[in-house]
């Protein structure tokens, strides 16, 4: 028998002397052992890590009301009022792609490919698309590393501005205390707020962002008058109103208008029996696995970038990035390369004028090869020619292409 002390915060008069058993395990040790067994236990019969497949939508993402529509390269007079805040973005570095991309990503954080397979809106529930404006908002808060305001979510250029998104265009929901407004008393704004009101489609990779100066006057009414022949304002059951039609006219939209760029959701656009071969792909006699779907999205998507998002849905693995680089050996012999961001990989793809990927990218494309004369865009790896196969030009093995190994290449 051994003892121990078990020292509390107690005074020291009143410290215990307590004997336990030598073989018995620490409390932390016994309580680490439990959380492995829990997890275990649970993983057993979880559903949340199921591969899944999902349906095409039968409904688009956003309504674009005509009174709504907007045109790409439009040219505005910047309101005197909003030029503090459309000058803070036109100084911003690579401000329109930054935007862009974080609209891309705040949608693909709720879709949550690599647990769910999910690869459209439209699977979101109804919660979760509720929840895509607060993560639009998080991430460009985050992107552009806007401070703080006083009575408002953002503070640019030392003035109080907040954000709003719409998958609907013109659907923007403005609370009171944005505006100023007499019958809304302690309710309302102490002046007529900015905001920043975004949008996108990922049906049609378009997007928008615009600044507006929100006042009672652009806000909706409803049509019929009360009893006493005065306007009505049109609440919703959360007493937020949605901009007037009219109001259109009033936004600034950053970047010319319509954006038609949303970066694309590969699988969102893939030709529907493609992602149907690709999200089942299997050997004989087995379940689909991870490196199978992988290996298919390599076959049937080539010669355009793959981004980790799709890879991470396609293998809804741990281990994705993994089972894509796994590719490589499993479709050279069909005389496909998976060229990655390392290495000679990005020399082979400008050598042969593709898309150079970058970190957290892939691209294949299926090599024959060709004699030094051969016109196509080549490179030349140990004496031999290789360039991009075309048409049903026949099968040859992929040459390897370790990341450390250099190519000859672009070749005239």
């Amino acid at each position: 028998m051994s003892e121990f002390l078990l020292l509390r915060r107690v005074p020291a008069a009143r410290l215990q002397r307590v004997t336990i058993q030598e073989s018995s395990p620490f409390p932390q040790d016994a309580a680490q052992a439990g959380i492995q067994d829990s997890r275990a236990l649970a993983a057993m019969h979880s559903r949340r890590n199921t591969f899944r497949t999902w349906d095409l939508p039968r409904e688009a993402m956003s309504k674009i009301p005509r009174e709504w529509r907007i045109q790409t390269g439009l040219t505005q007079q910047v309101p005197g009022d909003l030029a503090p805040f459309v000058e803070w973005f036109n100084k911003q570095p690579e401000a329109r792609e930054r935007f862009r991309w974080a609209l891309r990503d705040s949608l693909d954080e709720l879709l949550d490919g690599q647990r769910t397979g999910r690869w459209a809106y439209q699977h979101l529930t109804k919660t979760e698309k509720t929840y895509l404006g607060t993560a639009v908002e998080v991430n460009l808060t985050k992107e552009f590393d806007i401070a703080n305001g006083e009575d408002l979510d953002w503070s640019i250029a030392g003035l109080d501005i907040d954000c709003k998104f719409s998958k609907d265009l013109g659907g923007w929901e403005i609370p009171m205390e944005m505006y100023l407004c007499a019958d809304h008393g302690k309710r309302g704004g102490h002046t007529n707020h900015a905001a920043v009101v975004t949008w996108m489609n990922d049906d049609t990779s378009e997007w928008a962002a615009g600044i507006v100066r929100i006042t009672d006057e652009r806000l909706r009414w409803k049509k019929e008058l009360d009893a006493n022949g005065d306007r009505v304002r049109a609440y919703n059951r959360d007493n937020k109103r949605k901009l007037s039609d009219r109001a259109k006219s009033e936004v600034y939209w950053l970047w010319g208008g319509l954006q038609t760029d949303l970066p694309t959701n590969l699988l969102r656009h893939l030709d529907p029996e493609a992602r149907e071969r690709i999200l089942t792909a299997s050997l004989p006699r087995r379940p689909s696995s991870g490196q199978q779907r992988l290996n298919q999205l390599f076959r049937e998507v080539q010669d355009r970038i793959v981004g980790r998002q799709t890879v991470l849905t396609v293998g809804q693995q741990d281990d994705s990035p993994k089972r894509a680089r796994g590719a490589r050996e499993h479709l050279r012999p069909e005389g496909i390369v998976v060229l990655g961001h390392q290495g000679s990989h990005p020399h082979a793809a400008r050598a042969l004028e593709l898309p150079v990927p970058i970190k957290g990218e892939w691209i294949s494309t299926r090599l024959v090869p060709v004699s030094r004369d051969d016109a196509r865009p080549k490179f030349s790896l140990d004496g031999q020619f290789w360039a991009r196969a075309c048409g049903n030009e026949p099968t040859n093995p992929a040459p390897d292409l370790p990341d450390s190994r250099k190519i000859d290449g672009p070749m005239d």
